[in-house]
């Protein structure tokens, strides 16, 4: 079913299409959830609150953008709401291709936690507590670009801002990550 028949159908309240809906998006949905809440349970709650305003919300979608777009746009919306609630601010979803730890990666993609000693957990630690100083619209542009694998005009209608704009977002996000890591490296000596 084509995305103009998909949100028709929404639109009347068909059942086989918001069952159509979650096939497409789900998946996509809970994963975007999980690296901003780094929490599986949460992100489930989440994911849920999506679908919800997504089914509330269908008959003031526009149109202006595409399906896939707003609904991501409200995941990352619930998800960062999700986080200032409960005071757990700036977290992001992976360091892993920033410092090359494909084990930090798999982890924060959902996979087990590797067995490691505490200096490594302390690492990890470090290092997330290094994510916790970017702000809000940085750590979305450097997370869709750099752990989702989203373009850069992508993201921009994501956001709802230019393309210089998520350029800018997510350079000084890599900058002040760097920052932040070199001296946690040098602390670590």
């Amino acid at each position: 079913m084509g995305e103009t028949e998909l949100i028709q159908q929404l639109k009347l309240g068909e059942t086989s299409a918001y069952n159509d809906l979650i096939l497409q998006h789900g998946d996509r949905v809970l994963t975007t959830c999980y690296k901003f809440l780094l929490n599986k349970e949460d992100a489930e709650d989440v994911y849920q609150e999506v679908f919800i305003e997504v089914f509330k919300s269908i008959n003031s979608f526009k149109g202006e953008a595409k399906l896939s777009t707003w609904i991501y746009r409200i995941a990352i919306t619930k998800s960062l709401d999700e986080i200032k609630k409960r005071n757990r601010k700036k977290r992001i979803s992976s360091l892993g291709k920033i410092v090359h730890i494909d084990e930090v990666m798999h982890w924060l993609g959902g996979g087990r936690m590797p067995d490691a000693s505490l200096k490594e957990k302390e690492k990890l630690q470090e290092m997330n507590n290094a994510l916790n100083t970017l702000p809000d619209n940085q750590r979305v542009a450097f997370t869709l670009s750099k752990i989702e694998g989203y373009t850069n005009p992508e993201i921009a209608e994501i956001m709802n801002t230019s393309v210089d704009a998520v350029e800018s977002l997510v350079y000084r996000a890599k900058k002040k990550l760097y920052d932040e890591l070199k001296t946690i490296l040098k602390n670590n000596d």
